[in-house]
């Protein structure tokens, strides 16, 4: 198949070629996938983010976690509480 060393060159031999033609040397392959996790990016304001790793830091946690932690806090305390009949 390809010896192309970039994908560039790798793009270019395919464009060029069906993978039909070479299904004879393909071989069975095993791959994990993780479809529910999605990672969104938001900006945050430089001080609050010095904030953030200061405070995920002495906690021993990485900021990421940290703030996911403290938005599922926040978004538990938006929610309206379930009256009970």
């Amino acid at each position: 198949m390809s010896k192309a060393e970039t994908y560039a060159a790798m793009g270019e031999f395919w464009d060029e070629y069906d993978l039909s033609d070479y299904w004879g040397k393909t071989r069975a392959a095993r791959a994990d996938v993780d479809l529910e996790s999605e990672e969104s990016l938001y900006a945050i304001e430089k001080r609050l983010s010095e904030t953030i790793r200061r405070e995920a830091k002495e906690r021993g946690i990485s900021p990421h976690t940290l703030v996911n932690l403290w938005l599922q806090e926040k978004i538990q305390k938006l929610k309206p509480h379930s009256r009970r009949g």
